[in-house]
């Protein structure tokens, strides 16, 4: 047992010194960074389908997106929003770490996008412990998951500066309550911002790119401090 501790630690300890390095990179070019958490289905790729296109009216945008298996998720979003996605296959891994993130950007057409977004693989648990040099991680859960999201997994919910809630369209088809979700959300964190949405519509994305457009300029004030 204290061996496994121990490689736990050297793990952890290694990851984060790269993510330290990429965030001190991120931050001398300006580039604001997102880590996206959620399930499995609960809409990520099909938010960043909707979220790019009008964040790029704008700014220059690069998605890492992740999965186990298949490219599947990064050919979705070039198909909407162009040569702006490049896919991390982890080959079984439930989580990304700073490696996959820095060997992936080696590859990069931008090397110093206004935002780098990344879609993690789907998986509630594991990701949230890891630190990939983002600024800021955001969650999502669909209605479909119901209420209870924020109490069964409260580790990346605390972690979250910001809730999507996905799916919305389907409301008067499941079983749901979002009063009680995003009062469950704010047990957890009472700082979490909430934006509700509807990939399928299109509703709530504006809600979105105005929380990226916030912490773009926080990021800002930092890259340009003494």
């Amino acid at each position: 047992m204290s061996t496994t501790v121990a490689i736990r630690k050297v793990v952890m300890s290694e990851n984060n010194d790269i993510a330290a390095r990429l965030r001190h990179r991120w931050d001398e070019a300006g580039t604001t960074v997102v880590n996206l958490i959620s399930s499995p289905g609960s809409g990520k790729t099909r938010l960043l389908e909707r979220l790019v296109p009008k964040l790029q009216q704008s700014h220059s945008v690069l998605v890492l997106a992740a999965d186990c298996q298949t490219e599947n998720d990064a050919e979705r979003i070039r198909a909407a929003a162009g040569s702006c996605a490049l896919p991390i296959v982890t080959h079984g891994r439930c989580h990304l770490d700073a490696r996959f993130v820095e060997e992936a950007l080696v590859n990069a057409p931008t090397p110093n996008p206004d935002f780098l977004i990344i879609e993690n693989v789907g998986n509630l648990v594991c990701p949230s412990n890891w630190d990939l040099g983002e600024h800021q991680k955001i969650v999502l859960v669909s209605v479909t998951e119901g209420e209870d999201k924020p109490l069964k997994y409260p580790g990346i919910f605390t972690r979250s500066r910001l809730m999507v809630v996905t799916k919305t369209d389907l409301v008067p088809y499941c079983d749901v309550d979002i009063d009680t979700l995003i009062a469950n959300a704010h047990t957890v964190n009472p700082k979490i911002d909430i934006v509700q949405t509807s990939g399928r519509t299109g509703a709530g994305i504006d809600g979105v790119v105005d929380h990226l457009h916030a912490l773009k300029a926080m990021t800002r004030e930092r890259s340009i401090a003494p």
